[in-house]
Parts: structure tokens; C-alpha cells; sequence
């Protein structure tokens, strides 16, 4: 099997095809590109051939490199992995360039034949970064079609030319999102970018890559910066202009990563130093800041977690071995905030729905959220009026359970109340089939106390959706002591159905994600009844890569909802319950009526439009300031360790099964310091030793809540490492 064959036509145009047998999308392996170096040389060398199209045999053009290569070159030279990172990119920069030259006499730019790349749909990664390396770029019409460099989204950046060529061709201005926010565009949007060159009907894509080819003169494949005079768009950066830039974009790079991410300072390094050299040193430049990134162990961390593990999960690495449980037909029950974006995304991945509430009016309200959502879509030109017909058509608004009849799976959605869940549960399975696995979606309440309330446990199963539904891509699908393989199969196959990433855990209280999230909030808020000050608690948060701090995440959360659960969970823990000093705290905001956001109060200030102000000045007036401030990193140790202890203690009790679960979990439910990896992946970064060595200094000082679990402080005695012992999945316990 190849990945690349060539033929030549009777024009002596050579159509290189790639197509990776077995693969929905080409993906570029270390075999492919040796096959395509061979093809490049074997068409430069025919005198038949007069130049060359590159294209796919599939209705994408490609997703991207398989990483694993980088793990090949990493082991490539044994003890030196830099050094083979370093030649194995360097190799992929001589292929490239050697497409850019096409052969040419480099002193008279003359001799050289001719490169279109040919995209008849999403091209990403090195699939754009191969493209730029041709004299002429051409799109397929197709709005489906996604076109840009994404890599900056795990962890590294284009290190194949394409953050050198990009710069080069658009500037370092208008290449920034595409670059550094791994921006995305269809290719109408590409063409306007001047990412692309031409967006042409699907059916013309071939024989105008061919036309082109055989028109090109010697000047039409001669590259801007292989140009006598070439001068970057926008300014280099001793130029007036291009200055600002860069200042700006440092910047912004900082203000955005807040220094935890490497792949952003290191591609900015590679943009300014490549710029005030010739073309192949910027590449060599290019090639060095692309090693560096890859030998950074946050890098290394977040391709593992956002990448490599999230693909294994959502295509079903735990899935148990039954038939296909794809959903026809679902049901959910309870149309608010939750059940109707459930109606939502179930509608849009083409699943019937039927969303039922107590009253016709407010099941209509459920469907209505789908409504604005795809009216939304058609403003952006995401979506069509006949594509919102269509996905309002599969949804049946309606107060009347016997609709229910036909499905195979049910949603419930209703308040996170027991005695409401439990005659829910009871009425639809007086209606559904025998057969039809029944779902609650709860973030605390225990599923198998749930699922007591069910005629068929083991096919009651629990899944938790993450607000707003249709923005957030994790669901936790949680196992009550009954349910079966086919419940977990078919939860599995809807989430998979509904493009979201599952992970599957045991139950307990507040199962995974709630029991590390809420430690963290708790911290936060223990921090300020201690008088540290708030600024420093939001800020450490968000300087060690936290999406949001504790204080602004309790009130995005809503204060009442934190006073619930508080009291929820001391009624059922008793004298065990450790959070008294939290609720304090929390108690005393609600008796103010601050419940956060929704009520345009919390621990932050907000104008009468809503929007933050800045924290709340009245908030020390009851917990004054300390005149003695912790230092940064003990703040940041206290946050991390709060949640990371958690992971730990969850997956050492047999609550999570699979620390690739608890990584990928962690990142996409609460945004846990993407730039790690995850809990494990931090742990392995820091070492078990030195963790264990932090966990006895915090718990000395700040309590028991910071004691190593035993199975980290036995990983630091044996020198083991997460990945090393449990990284296929092993669990625990």
C-alpha cells in the first residue's frame, strides 16, 4: 500500500494523489513522505513531464501529520532525541523547498516545472503547509472545507515552513490568527486572506490545476522571497511599521498565554528572528524553535492529552464490546437551560428528539433555544434557512410522554431533585420499550441511588453535560452499581453522535469532574476568609494557565447553587465535612443577596449591562486584607494541588478507571492549565517525588485536605511515573 501515486498525462502533467488507504482523511506518516520525495525527484528528472498537480484521492485533502512521527524522530539517534527531532524536520523542510524550486538553475530562476496543489476540501496542518510550498493553490468551492494551521491548539506550532511561508506571503499581522490562534476559514475565506489562490466548482478543480500548470512561466513559480528586493508584508522588524507589530504581538502573545504556553513565545521567536534573514536560514531558525517546543515536556503533554488520547476516547477506547447502539430516537425530558441544548445537539447530529415539559409553553421555549441558535448560524453564514428547517423538524416539543414511544434513549433533564427524578424515571418506563436505556443527567446527586427509583438499573446510567451544552465538548458518563455494558455502549455511541469527548467513571459523590472542581472553588474562597487578597487568588489562578479564577468561576457558577451543594454534602457527610470555613464565606454572600452573576453581584462587581467591573470592594470590609501576602507560587501550589489531589484520590478509589480520562477530562470540563496536559500528565512533568515533597509542606501548614494520596507517595518511592505505569489505561484499582 502507498499513500502517494503519480501519473502522468497525455499533456505531461504529473497528478500526484494522496490517498492513505484505510484513512477517512490523509494524514502524513514518515513512509508517505518518503514516497513523495521519491515522486517529486522521479517527475523533476522526466523530461516528458511539464509540471505538477498535487492533490487528494479523497474528498479532503488532508487532516494534518500523524504524530507519532515526532515520537520516530525522537528515538531516531537514541540518547540525543533534539538532534533527531532537528533532522527529521530539516529533512521535511528539504522535501518542501525542493517542491517550492521545482528544479529551477537557482542563480538564472530559470528550468524549474511548475507545482498546483489541487484541494478539493480541508486541508490542515501540514496538509496547508505542503500547499504553500507549490507555485499555485486551488480550492474546491466547498463551504464544508476547512483550511488553516491549527497546531497552536495542542501544544506546538507549524514547524513543517508553514509559520515561515505564511509570514512571508500574508505579513505578520494578517498571519497572526492563523497562526497563533490556529484560526480556521472555508476557502472563499482562505482566497480573501490570501492564504489561497483560487476557490474554483469541485467538478473544474483537476483541469484547472492542470491548465494553470501548463501556462506558468518561469516568473509565475519563482516565490516572493526568492526574489531580488522581496520585502515582507507589513514591515519587517527593523521596519517602522513591521516594529509595532512585533512589539504588539509580544504583547499580546503574553497577555493571552500568560507565559505558560510555549508554542506561542517559541513561534513569535521563530516569525521575528526568521524575518531579518534570508529564506532557508528562517526555516533552519523555523526548525530549531519547532525542537525546542517538541523537547518542552508541556508540548510533549498536551499532543498526548489533546490529541493522541482525546482521538483514542472518542473513538471509543473503553467502549464495551456490543453490537452498534447508534441513537435513532431520544427522548429528554425537561426542556430548560440543560434539556434544550441536550434537544439542541442531538437535532443537529440528524437524531430525532422529542423534548417534553410540564407545559406546552415551556417545551416550546426548549425548541426555541435551537431556533435562535440556528438563526444565529444563517447571520454568520454557518448555516442555511432549509439546514434550520431541517434540524427544527427533528425536534417534537411536546407535553404528552406517550411521544416517547419508539425511543431508545432518554435523557432526563429535569432539577436536581431525587423525589422529581424518580417519578420522572417511573412514568417513562411505564411507556418506553423494554429496551430503552434511560439516562439522568445530574453533576452531584449518586446514580445508583437514582436508579433505585427504575424497574431496569442495569440499563439506568447517568450523563453529565457540561453548560452550555452545545459549547462544551465533555460529557462524563457515570456508572451506577447496576448498569450494564449495552447502557454504557449506548451513552457512548450518543456522545460520539453528538461530536463531544466521553469519559466514563464510577460513582461517587460528584463523581469526577464536580469532586475536582469544587475543591478548587473551596480554596479560593478559604484564601480570602484568610485574608489573602483577591487580586493576588484570581490572578495566581489564571498566570498558572486556570481559564477562569475560583472567585469568578463560583459566581459564573452562581452562589446559591454553591450553597446548596455546601449543605447537600454536609447533610450527608456529618462531622467528616471539611468545608466549614468555606461556607462561612459563601453563606455570607448569599445572606447579601450576591449570587453571582445572574444576580449581577458576587465576588466580582457588575455594571447594569452585567459585565464584570472588577472584584468587589466590599468584600473586605467583612475579611479584611493581611499586611503579609503569600508569595505567587504558594498560591498557585494551594490551587493545583487542590484539584490535582483529587484526580489522584478519584482514580486511586476506582471512581476514574483511566488517567487518560482524567486528563482530557480535566482540560475540556473545567480547563485545567491546558499547557499541562492534565492532572497526571503535571504530575509526571514535576515528579512524583518532588509532588509528595510539596503535599507534606501544604499540609503541614494549611491541613490534611494537602496529605498525599498513598498511591502518589508509593509512585515517588518506586520513581514511577503515571504514563509509564498506567498510561494504556490500566486502572488503579
Amino acid at each position: 500500500m502507498t499513500d502517494f501515486t503519480m501519473a502522468v498525462d497525455q499533456d505531461g502533467v504529473a497528478v500526484i494523489t494522496w490517498d492513505v488507504q484505510g484513512k477517512s482523511m490523509n494524514v502524513l506518516s514518515l513512509e508517505g513522505l518518503a514516497e513523495l520525495d521519491a515522486l517529486i525527484d522521479k517527475a523533476h528528472a522526466d523530461d516528458a513531464v511539464k509540471g505538477i498537480v498535487i492533490t487528494s484521492g479523497k474528498d479532503s485533502f488532508a487532516g494534518g501529520m500523524d504524530l507519532n512521527i515526532i515520537a520516530k524522530m525522537r528515538d531516531s539517534v537514541g540518547d540525543d532525541p533534539a538532534k533527531g527531532l532537528f533532522e527529521g524536520t530539516m529533512k521535511m523542510h528539504g522535501i518542501l523547498r525542493k517542491i517550492e524550486l521545482g528544479g529551477m538553475d537557482f542563480k538564472t530562476k530559470k528550468g524549474g516545472k511548475p507545482t498546483a496543489a489541487a484541494l478539493p476540501g480541508t486541508a490542515l496542518g501540514i496538509g496547508l503547509e505542503l500547499p504553500l510550498s507549490a507555485h499555485r493553490i486551488i480550492a474546491a468551492d466547498n463551504s464544508k472545507a476547512k483550511i488553516g494551521l491549527p497546531e497552536i491548539m495542542v501544544g506546538i506550532f507549524p514547524g513543517a515552513g508553514g509559520t515561515t511561508r505564511l509570514v512571508r506571503k500574508m505579513g505578520a499581522m494578517a498571519a497572526s490568527p492563523l497562526l497563533l490562534e490556529g484560526k480556521l476559514n472555508d476557502p472563499a475565506k482562505a482566497k480573501a486572506a490570501g492564504v489561497i489562490d483560487e476557490v474554483v466548482p469541485a467538478e473544474q478543480l483537476l483541469a484547472r490545476a492542470k491548465e494553470w500548470v501548463l501556462t506558468a512561466t518561469d516568473a509565475d513559480i519563482i516565490k516572493p522571497w526568492d526574489q531580488k528586493g522581496y520585502k515582507m508584508p507589513g514591515g519587517a522588524p527593523y521596519h517602522p511599521a513591521g516594529f509595532m507589530t512585533f512589539v504588539g504581538a509580544s504583547a499580546m502573545v503574553n497577555g493571552k498565554t500568560k507565559g505558560v504556553y510555549p508554542a506561542a513565545k517559541a513561534l513569535l521567536s521563530a516569525v521575528y528572528e526568521g524575518a531579518m534573514v534570508p529564506f532557508d536560514t528562517a526555516l533552519k531558525i523555523e526548525a530549531r524553535w519547532f525542537t525546542n517546543v517538541l523537547m518542552n515536556p508541556s508540548s510533549s503533554a498536551m499532543i498526548r492529552s489533546l490529541f493522541i488520547n482525546k482521538e483514542k476516547l472518542e473513538k471509543g477506547a473503553n467502549r464495551p464490546e456490543v453490537a452498534d447502539a447508534r441513537v435513532q430516537k431520544v427522548g429528554v425530558i425537561g426542556a430548560g437551560m440543560m434539556g434544550a441544548g441536550i434537544a439542541l445537539v442531538s437535532a443537529l447530529a440528524g437524531i430525532n428528539v422529542v423534548l417534553i415539559d410540564a407545559t406546552q409553553d415551556a417545551a416550546d421555549r426548549g425548541k426555541s433555544y435551537t431556533e435562535a441558535h440556528m438563526d444565529k448560524g444563517i447571520a454568520r453564514r454557518k448555516a442555511t434557512p432549509e439546514k434550520k428547517e431541517q434540524v427544527l423538524g427533528l425536534i417534537n416539543a411536546t407535553t404528552d410522554y406517550d411521544a416517547l414511544k419508539g425511543c431508545d434513549l432518554i435523557v432526563e433533564a429535569v432539577f436536581e431533585d431525587p423525589s422529581i427524578k424518580a417519578e420522572v424515571t417511573k412514568k417513562v418506563e411505564a411507556i418506553v420499550g423494554e429496551d430503552c436505556i434511560f439516562a439522568t443527567n445530574t453533576s452531584t446527586l449518586p446514580i445508583t441511588m437514582l436508579s433505585k427509583a427504575s424497574s431496569r438499573p442495569e440499563q439506568f446510567i447517568g450523563i453529565h453535560f457540561f453548560s452550555p451544552v452545545d459549547k462544551m465538548m465533555l460529557v462524563e458518563i457515570i456508572k451506577g452499581k447496576a448498569t450494564g455494558d449495552r447502557a454504557v455502549a449506548k451513552a457512548l455511541d450518543y456522545v460520539r453522535q453528538i461530536r463531544k469527548t466521553p469519559i466514563v467513571v464510577n460513582d461517587a459523590r460528584f463523581f469526577y469532574a464536580n469532586r475536582c472542581i469544587i475543591p478548587y472553588i473551596n480554596e479560593g474562597i478559604r484564601m480570602v476568609k484568610e485574608g489573602v487578597e483577591p487580586a493576588l487568588i484570581e490572578n495566581a489562578a489564571k498566570l498558572v494557565g486556570m481559564p477562569l479564577g475560583p472567585l469568578q468561576l463560583v459566581d459564573e457558577t452562581s452562589i446559591d447553587l454553591g450553597v446548596k451543594i455546601a449543605k447537600a454534602t454536609k447533610a450527608a457527610m456529618g462531622d467528616d465535612y471539611p468545608d466549614g470555613e468555606v461556607d462561612e464565606v459563601l453563606f455570607w454572600m448569599a445572606d447579601q443577596g450576591r449570587m453571582g452573576r445572574k444576580s449581577a453581584s458576587g465576588f466580582y462587581a457588575y455594571d447594569d449591562k452585567g459585565k464584570r467591573t472588577g472584584l468587589w470592594d466590599g468584600l473586605a470590609a467583612r475579611y479584611p486584607v493581611a499586611e503579609e501576602q503569600p508569595d505567587l507560587t504558594t498560591v498557585q501550589h494551594r490551587l493545583l494541588f487542590a484539584q490535582v489531589l483529587e484526580a489522584v484520590r478519584a482514580f486511586e478509589a476506582g471512581v476514574l478507571t483511566d488517567i487518560r480520562e482524567g486528563d482530557v477530562g480535566a482540560i475540556l470540563g473545567w480547563g485545567f492549565a491546558p499547557w499541562s496536559g492534565g492532572p497526571f500528565s503535571w504530575l509526571d512533568i514535576i515528579g512524583a517525588a518532588y509532588a509528595v515533597e510539596l503535599c507534606d509542606q501544604l499540609s503541614a501548614r494549611y491541613g490534611a485536605r494537602f496529605a498525599a494520596p498513598a498511591l502518589l507517595r508509593q509512585m515517588a518511592e518506586d520513581a514511577d511515573e503515571f504514563y509509564e505505569t498506567y498510561g494504556d489505561g490500566q486502572a488503579a484499582a
